[in-house]
């Protein structure tokens, strides 16, 4: 996962969800990390050996589940929004219309627990940004389900239909929406994506155009239909890469598992071995 933009970094990386499991295989040798990796029958390349900043490492099981279950994520949040959304694009009184309109707040939560789902599990070096993104979810679903109960309910609406209605409840959903901006950022950032990069822009383009009503209904609506594309896309994608680009550099999550004086024995031991190759 991009190690090559964070690798020189020692301070300012987390560790993923199932750290304890990586520390238990963590060894000191001679001031460099050594990976003990455990006997695995399983068909997902566990002989395959991956040369990390800190040392080598394998993909196990266990990493195999956990990055699966964050693209899973990401596709229940795509194919909620693609089916909420698709009323936008269907006869007014079509009984298909009305009964995704029906269950739009329904799939809302889905999406919005797919997402969640993803970004717990993302492998995201840098502490702070990880959490901002987690925050920024939950600060986005706190504010639906604050809409949803102050404003949409006694008014005997929906929350999308609500938000769509009145664009001020932006201000309330849209965290949700920036943290979803965030994760496709870094997907286009780290792998190169072009449809990740392009979700980058078009996201908030919608929710600022609806917000300040200087987007009219035809542009929206164009851009809603992109927007859905390509987020089908994006996560279907996700299916075709290898399982190790989500996990990352393993071995710096490992590092970051070790005691502070064990970590500066690495380091300096990295800085001597690089002086003596040059």
């Amino acid at each position: 996962m991009a190690s090559r933009l964070l690798s020189t970094t020692t301070t300012l990386i987390t560790p993923p969800a199932n750290l304890n499991k990586f520390s238990a295989r963590v060894k000191l040798r001679n001031g460099r990390l050594s990976i003990i990796r455990a006997v695995s029958n399983s068909s997902q390349g566990g002989s395959v050996v991956y040369k990390g900043v800190y040392g080598p490492w394998t993909v196990e099981q266990s990493d195999v589940k956990e990055v699966i279950l964050y693209r899973s994520g990401l596709v229940t949040a795509a194919a909620s929004f693609v089916a909420a959304s698709s009323a936008a694009f269907l006869p007014e009184n079509s009984w298909l219309s009305e009964t995704i309109k029906q269950n739009q707040d329904l799939f809302y939560l889905f999406g919005a627990a797919g997402l969640g789902l993803s970004l717990f599990l993302i492998h995201i070096y840098v502490t702070e940004i990880k959490r901002t993104l987690q925050a920024l979810w939950a600060l986005g679903v706190v504010g639906s389900f604050a809409t949803y109960a102050a404003l949409a309910r006694p008014a005997s609406d929906s929350l999308v239909h609500y938000v769509v209605d009145h664009p001020n409840a932006v201000w309330f959903v849209g965290p949700l929406f920036a943290s979803l901006t965030g994760l496709v950022f870094k997907e286009g950032l780290c792998y190169g994506k072009l449809e990740a990069g392009l979700l980058t822009f078009i996201i908030p383009s919608v929710l600022l155009g609806h917000l300040s009503g200087l987007m009219n209904d035809e542009a929206k609506l164009v851009l809603l239909g992109t927007w859905m594309a390509l987020f089908v896309v994006f996560a279907g994608r996700k299916f075709t890469q290898p399982i190790k680009d989500d996990i990352g550099d393993k071995s710096v999550f490992m590092f970051m598992a070790l005691p502070e004086d064990e970590k500066k024995a690495v380091v300096a031991k990295l800085e001597q071995d690089k002086t003596l190759n040059d």
